[in-house]
């Protein structure tokens, strides 16, 4: 779920920044009230771009304390297990690394 939030914001900031830029390179080739029109279009679609892409750093941050919550009460609940997961993994990584 979070991964596909993070990908649709992803898209979403993209799309924004490339209608920014259209708008920018269209207000190059024009002069006057019109470019300045095109300049102002442009800087409110890159503040959206921002917006989304800050809205979407905040999702991030809640989930990670989230997960990191929950792999804490796990840790406290299941002290040996993980302490063997640990172990297992540490064991595999060596054997993986010795071969080489």
């Amino acid at each position: 779920m979070l991964e596909n939030n993070i990908t649709t914001v992803n898209n979403d900031v993209k799309t924004l920044v490339k209608d920014a830029q259209a708008l920018f390179s269209a207000a190059a080739a024009l002069t006057g009230e019109k470019a300045d029109e095109v300049r102002v279009k442009g800087m409110k679609t890159l503040d959206a771009a921002l917006v989304k892409a800050h809205e979407a750093q905040a999702a991030a941050i809640v989930s990670a304390k989230e997960i990191a919550s929950q792999a804490d009460g796990y840790v406290k609940e299941n002290p040996w297990r993980t302490v063997a997961l640990a172990a297992g993994v540490g064991v595999l990584a060596g054997f993986i690394l010795g071969r080489k």
